[in-house]
């Protein structure tokens, strides 16, 4: 196991990192959040998404020693998140995935094995330094990021498959994330995918049982579940981006070529999860949301796991890839929006 100095009680904390960043908007049923009577300016703020991460992005740049002192306390704002996520679930969500059928089962496939493998070959191909290939390959090993949810409504595909989709990978990924790092990453680190395990399972699916299990006796309005959760994730996702430009300040320039390896992969995942989908009697808008499910990973929990095991520099491409693939996610959504579903 990398030991970047993290005390253990630091380690213990930060393995909540691996929170997902569930980031985004919590799986927030996002069929509803378009409908109910959430005031317009609330909208706005979310639809902001990509200027909320940009400005945490400028925050740690010009404030670096201010914004990496923030580390300490990503793990219980993560921790709150995914709480929150929960609390957007029922035990008939989680029941109900099997009506998706074949379709679900492909797209989370394609998600747990194209991604790792290409994250790797890509990281391979552009010779990059050990942390930061590594990094690439958290960012392949995770899970959908539920911000993909919202990209699937505006780019008009199946909201519920989407979160469907984010719901199962999800819940697989406290086994599949740790194991694709063990296999993809231990040739050249030593890597124990148990803490690993223990850390996405820990921050993952402990929060979000406890979240299904209060929404059995207590029921948000929508005022919480379709408006200040989606804003405070979004929030903490800005401030993430920021901590971990703030801690990476002087290492910034080595980020060009992570740009090409972040791009190439997010590419690359909406393309196969895209055309891959249309292997099975898909629909135009199967295949548009299992494309945004497989290219819009959880990079929140790359850089959760990366600061909470392997240190900061591990951390970068899952912050480059935050910005990035919302943008690509809002301009492709921008462009099927318009298209007609075939």
């Amino acid at each position: 196991m990398v030991n970047m100095g993290h005390s253990s009680g630091l380690s213990v904390l930060a393995d909540g990192l691996g929170v997902r960043l569930v980031n985004l908007l919590g799986t927030l049923s996002v069929s509803s959040r378009f409908q109910m009577g959430i005031p317009h300016w609330v909208k706005i703020l979310q639809d902001l998404f990509v200027l909320w991460v940009l400005v945490g992005a400028a925050w740690g740049w010009f404030r670096p020693e201010t914004a990496s002192l923030g580390k300490i306390w990503i793990p219980e704002a993560l921790s709150i998140v995914m709480l929150g996520m929960g609390l957007t679930l029922t035990y008939q969500n989680v029941l109900g995935l099997r009506r998706f059928g074949s379709v679900l089962i492909l797209g989370v496939t394609l998600q747990y094995l194209i991604m790792p493998l290409a994250a790797w070959l890509i990281a391979m191909l552009l010779g990059l330094p050990q942390l930061l290939a590594l990094g690439v390959i958290l960012v392949g090993s995770c899970p959908g990021g539920t911000a993909s949810n919202v990209v699937t409504y505006l780019a008009r595909g199946d909201v519920a498959l989407s979160v469907g989709m984010t719901t199962l990978s999800t819940l697989l990924s406290p086994i599949l994330t740790p194991l694709w790092i063990w296999v993809l990453a231990s040739t050249w680190l030593s890597i124990d995918p148990l803490p690993l395990l223990w850390t996405v399972g820990k921050i993952v699916l402990l929060p979000v049982a406890i979240g299904i299990i209060l929404r059995r006796f207590f029921t948000p309005g929508p005022w919480v579940l379709e408006g200040l959760l989606p804003i405070f994730s979004m929030a903490v996702i800005a401030w993430i981006v920021g901590v971990i430009v703030g801690l990476n300040h002087d290492q910034l320039n080595i980020a060009i070529i992570v740009f090409g390896a972040v791009i190439a992969h997010n590419v690359l995942g909406l393309g196969v999860g895209y055309w891959g989908s249309g292997i099975k009697q898909t629909t135009d808008q199967q295949q548009r949301t299992v494309a945004i499910e497989v290219g819009m990973q959880n990079s929140g929990l790359a850089v959760a796991l990366a600061i909470a095991h392997f240190g900061p520099m591990a951390a970068v491409p899952g912050a480059i890839f935050s910005i990035w693939h919302n943008l690509t996610g809002s301009l492709l959504a921008s462009f099927w929006r318009y298209q007609k579903t075939k």
